[in-house]
């Protein structure tokens, strides 16, 4: 027989122990959703600290003089003066003939990549070399490039027994610019091959067999399968791809070509250090540096947006 008030004390304990459970219930939700942010802080504070705080930084400055205006806000100066600048002039230009070359170092690897996943005669040696590029420094690659396009030097030898003739290839203003953007893409495809072979590791092979059974050839199952199947691989590939053009030149560069002939293969990195390391002029070189990552952010975005349309429309 319960007696009337042991009844109310044990209705009381459970209300308790109800309570509690769902007051650690609360705090195990509040834990969980705050999980994800303290495990991110780490990675956002230091982007913020050696990233977005020094762009910030940089930008401010570019609105500053040099020399004896140190320090002292001159406006839009620095960007005029930019565009009155002939080297500048030509490094933006030589940004657009990269963004017009990029299709090509994208379709570079994706397509030595397509050969290794479909094992086509040849792709166990592109598997094996594939990334060897990719490993030897910038300093490495414009000195063996150098040795090669020298106008006395083994691919003229070449030419001039076949009949072509000797080309200028560094020293000559129109072919200099594409024979360092044809050295860069060389060197630089290795990485790009190895995300796309990520890429065809999500591949839906059925997809292939399909148009294997439908009489589709090499062409037309590259164009009507594995692009839209990759569509997110490529769009990353153009970005980053992109992004080392513009930003990690500037040692093929200094090694290759120095500039020149006549400043035709400036670009705006090595720009930036023309005027910082060697004028002195770091607003200057801070504002082109601002212009540079415009430029990189404006051209990610359209082509971002270019290929989710296609791949949308595909």
């Amino acid at each position: 027989m319960v007696r009337p008030g042991a009844s109310g004390r044990a209705v009381e304990g459970g209300d308790k122990r109800e309570r509690a459970r769902h007051g650690a219930a609360r705090r195990r939700g509040r834990s969980e959703r705050f999980a994800p942010y303290v495990l991110i802080a780490p990675a956002v504070l230091i982007i913020v600290a050696l990233r977005l705080y020094p762009l910030v930084l940089g930008v401010n400055f570019s609105f500053t003089g040099d020399g004896e205006a140190n320090g002292t806000a001159v406006g839009f100066a620095n960007y005029l003066e930019l565009l009155d600048d002939p080297l500048f002039q030509t490094a933006l230009a030589n940004v657009g003939l990269l963004v017009l070359l990029l299709p090509v170092a994208v379709a570079i690897p994706g397509l030595l990549a397509t050969f290794i996943y479909l094992k086509v005669p040849g792709h166990r040696f592109f598997r094996s070399v594939y990334f060897f590029p990719a490993v030897l420094s910038p300093v490495i690659v414009g000195a063996i490039f150098n040795l090669m396009l020298a106008f006395d030097g083994p691919l003229n030898e070449f030419l001039g027994a076949v009949g072509l003739g000797p080309v200028d290839w560094l020293g000559d203003p129109g072919v200099a610019k594409f024979a360092v953007v044809g050295v860069q893409i060389w060197a630089t495809f290795g990485m790009a091959l190895v995300v796309f072979l990520a890429g065809f590791a999500t591949l839906d092979s059925s997809l292939l067999d399909a148009a294997r059974v439908d009489g589709a050839s090499l062409r037309q199952s590259i164009w009507h399968v594995i692009i839209p199947s990759l569509s997110q691989t490529i769009q990353f590939v153009f970005v980053t791809t992109m992004i080392g053009m513009l930003t990690s030149m500037f040692g093929l560069l200094y090694v290759m070509t120095s500039g020149g002939p006549e400043g035709s293969t400036y670009l705006p990195e090595y720009y930036i250090w023309i005027q910082q390391g060697q004028m002195n002029r770091p607003a200057l070189a801070s504002a082109a540096s601002t212009v540079l990552f415009l430029i990189m952010l404006v051209v990610g975005l359209l082509q971002i947006s270019v290929l989710r349309r296609a791949g949308r429309e595909d």
